[in-house]
């Protein structure tokens, strides 16, 4: 028998086909996938999501309200295969309250936490995850937070708290109050001083308003003056209708 077909010599070269083919065989593809964000917590913040290997290829962020769930963004790279040890970098930004100059401090932060297993095997979008206590986590899934199947610790969507209602309750409290107080004041200029009432009014309707002005010759006219003080009139109760509106309906 040739040597070239030799038992001997088949079985190295069947043994080196093994080996040069697991020399060139890849590691399981890598998946991109998209990015959300839901904040648990009581104060506003922005995240900017980045893979720790790759540090200077960041990926997706945005900022989101209170209580609140962003939208989507691209894209976070995750392994098909999951593993132990995958980790991803996020960098947080939130704000303390006012200082007296007005000024916002701004806390920034770095996390380095790792993906839970895969739910169901398979890679899916990346949730970021920021718990009522500011700390936060990720997780892959392809169901949302309300979702039976939902792998975050905490289930469903942010629910503000009732602190949390109150303030922004109170914030257009004040703005539809501001509504009452202002066509009071412009209800005593009116009367205190007509004329200049009047001509300002014109002139921003005349700008503004047009159709407000329209068969009127001037701000002088009786019937202007007369139109004007009517729609101040209706504007103030209509601002008090819901002013007690909004009273009812306190958090």
């Amino acid at each position: 028998m040739s040597a070239l077909f030799s038992p001997r010599y088949l079985a190295c070269f069947l043994l080196l086909g093994v080996l040069a083919l697991g020399a060139c065989q890849k590691p399981a593809a890598d998946v991109d996938v998209n990015i959300h964000g839901v904040n648990y917590a009581g104060d506003a913040f922005s995240y900017y999501v980045i893979d720790p290997a790759k540090p200077a290829s960041g990926a997706g962020g945005e900022l989101i309200n209170a209580f609140e769930a962003g939208g989507m963004t691209c894209c976070f790279t995750l392994p098909k295969v999951w593993r132990p040890g995958i980790k991803v970098r996020i960098d947080t930004t939130h704000w303390l309250p006012k200082r007296p100059d007005n000024s916002l401090p701004e806390v920034k932060q770095t996390h380095l936490v790792e993906v839970p297993r895969y739910a169901d095997g398979q890679p899916w979008e990346l949730w970021v995850l920021r718990a009522a206590d500011g700390s936060v986590s990720v997780v892959s899934s392809d169901v949302e937070p309300d979702h039976e199947k939902w792998p975050g610790k905490v289930k469903g969507w942010p629910v503000p708290s009732l602190e949390y209602q109150r303030e922004r309750w109170e914030i257009l409290r004040r703005h539809k109050q501001s509504s009452v107080d202002n066509h009071i004041s412009l209800l005593k200029s009116l009367e205190r001083s007509p004329e200049m009432r009047a001509r300002e009014a014109w002139e921003f309707e005349k700008q503004y308003l047009p159709a407000y002005v329209k068969g009127f010759y001037g701000p002088n006219d009786p019937a202007y003056r007369i139109a004007l003080k009517k729609r101040y009139e209706d504007g103030l109760q209509e601002s008090k209708e819901e002013v007690e509106r909004w009273m009812e309906n306190r958090p």
